[in-house]
């Protein structure tokens, strides 16, 4: 594969598969979605090798390399490479820069009689192209922004539109105290891999804008780019509407129902994945403890404590009903009217979810024939 954008954007967009050589602590700090590690050297042979590389030079390495890496070991990992190949032939293999590794396990296949093609370039090449691609992204489809009070359902809207990048999903994180799954969030690198992928195959379904959430710079642990959260904060905004019993029904089935099945899909003895369901609510209630003020959330702790007891016992989940609509009201609904008041010349358009899909759909089809 040549070292191009083009050829990189055909591999974004059509999820090719990839079969990414390097050490899995590099695998690790960041990847592509599409990507399976199978390293040629696993991290403490890398380390060995890149010492000696140092201190003795390229040769004195690479003999290095080919010592650890020999015999049955060669072979396992041949024979991992050669299954990986049949399992996905329309496939590559890259390594960091595209240079020694990926030739190496490129040669290797070969004298095992399996031709598959590699990387130009190779995973520091792809990263720079998805960088800069998300950067022209955003500045020359310019955000609009789907604002809201908290509950009002703003991620099914950004579900429902196919020129819109999901910030919160990609993220792994609901962007509030209480945001957080059961399992943890992406590393930063692959937060904005995958921005980046969906913001290609956005662009290339025709989308002349870029739908997102109104969000801050952080969402959880990871910082939405630069660039893109200075698009953001200059762009118009749509406000969502909904009735508070809508809202109060919604972050029920988000923070509860659905919480505790995610903790219970991880720890398979129920009494434990309660335990850990209880333990993520009431610390996520603790968190904001000095902005709800002691006296709040000591009432909101009691009631939040009180429903998870006759969840346990029943499966009610009913109770849970008085710690939210308290929260929405003393806590969320009064900061999101500040934030509303502070960009509300930014406003363009305030409706349902109805009323919000097409609009949107419609502004990005005007867009789209020059209007």
């Amino acid at each position: 594969m040549r070292d191009n954008t083009e050829d990189f954007r055909q591999l974004f967009l059509a999820d090719v598969p990839l079969m990414d050589v390097r050490a899995p602590i590099e695998f690790s700090k960041g990847a592509f979605p599409a990507a399976c590690n199978l390293p040629l050297m696993y991290d403490d042979e890398r380390q060995q090798v890149g010492t000696t590389y140092k201190q003795r030079g390229q040769e004195a390495a690479i003999a290095l390399g080919h010592k650890l890496v020999c015999g049955d070991t060669k072979a396992a990992r041949i024979d991992a490479w050669i299954q990986r190949v049949q399992a996905n032939p329309q496939g590559y293999l890259y390594c960091f820069r595209g240079g020694l590794r990926s030739q190496l396990v490129q040669q290797w296949l070969s004298d095992a009689g399996v031709q598959y093609p590699r990387v130009i370039g190779g995973y520091k090449a792809m990263r720079r192209f998805l960088i800069d691609s998300l950067d022209e992204a955003v500045e020359q489809c310019p955000p609009v922004l789907v604002a809201g009070l908290t509950g009002t359902g703003k991620t099914e809207v950004i579900a429902a539109l196919s020129s819109s990048l999901d910030l919160e999903g990609h993220a792994h994180h609901r962007g509030s105290s209480f945001g957080r799954h059961a399992t943890p969030q992406p590393t930063q690198i692959d937060f904005e891999n995958r921005l980046s992928i969906e913001a290609l195959k956005v662009r290339e379904f025709g989308a002349q804008r870029l739908v997102l959430e109104d969000e801050g710079r952080m969402v959880g642990s990871c910082s939405v780019p630069l660039n893109v959260y200075h698009a953001m904060q200059q762009a118009p905004l749509v406000w969502l509407e909904d009735s508070q019993e809508n809202r109060i029904s919604r972050i029920l089935s988000d923070y509860v129902t659905a919480m505790h099945a995610e903790f219970a899909a991880l720890h398979a003895d129920p009494e434990r994945a309660f335990a850990a369901f209880s333990d993520y609510l009431l610390n996520s209630l603790l968190r904001i403890r000095k902005r709800l003020g002691g006296e709040q959330h000591q009432q909101l702790d009691a009631l939040m404590q009180q429903a998870l007891t006759e969840q346990q016992s029943s499966g009610d989940e009913t109770l849970h009903r008085a710690w939210i609509k308290g929260l929405l009201e003393n806590y969320y609904d009064p900061m999101y009217a500040y934030q509303r008041e502070s960009k509300q010349a930014r406003v363009v358009f305030s409706g349902n979810h109805a009323e919000i899909i097409e609009y949107l759909a419609e502004l990005t089809i005007n867009n789209q024939h020059g209007a």
